[in-house]
């Protein structure tokens, strides 16, 4: 059972615009990977929601071979970098663009769908 109700505008976004012709869950990894690769702007500020709130920059999506289970962000808090799952990310006043690819992540994820 999913945790949020289904939207429809972003059902139909995900199934003709990032997993279109994805056949197996490579190709759904690929097409998710692509389009936050696409849409999302770096750097921009953020909340990372690690039970501390932490304020961090986001300036990359991680390596493909980091995200084969999961889309992960490079994070830049206190002088280092690291890797975090970007549900785990909370923009901060971020364009249109972006912050509508991490609603759609977030979605795919709260709905309990997998790669």
């Amino acid at each position: 059972m999913s945790r949020i109700p289904e939207d429809s505008t972003r059902e139909e976004r995900i199934d003709f615009q990032i997993v279109v012709d994805a056949y197996d869950d490579e190709e759904r990894r690929m097409g998710w990977y692509y389009y936050l690769q696409d849409n999302l702007n770096f750097p921009f500020s953020a909340k990372w929601l690690n039970g501390k709130d932490r304020d961090v920059t986001v300036v990359d999506l991680s390596p493909e071979d980091d995200c084969l289970d999961n889309m992960f962000v490079e994070v830049e808090y206190d002088d280092d970098q690291f890797s975090v799952q970007l549900e785990d990310i909370e923009p901060i006043d971020v364009d249109e663009v972006t912050q509508t690819a991490i609603d759609d992540w977030k979605y795919w994820v709260e709905r309990g769908y997998e790669f």
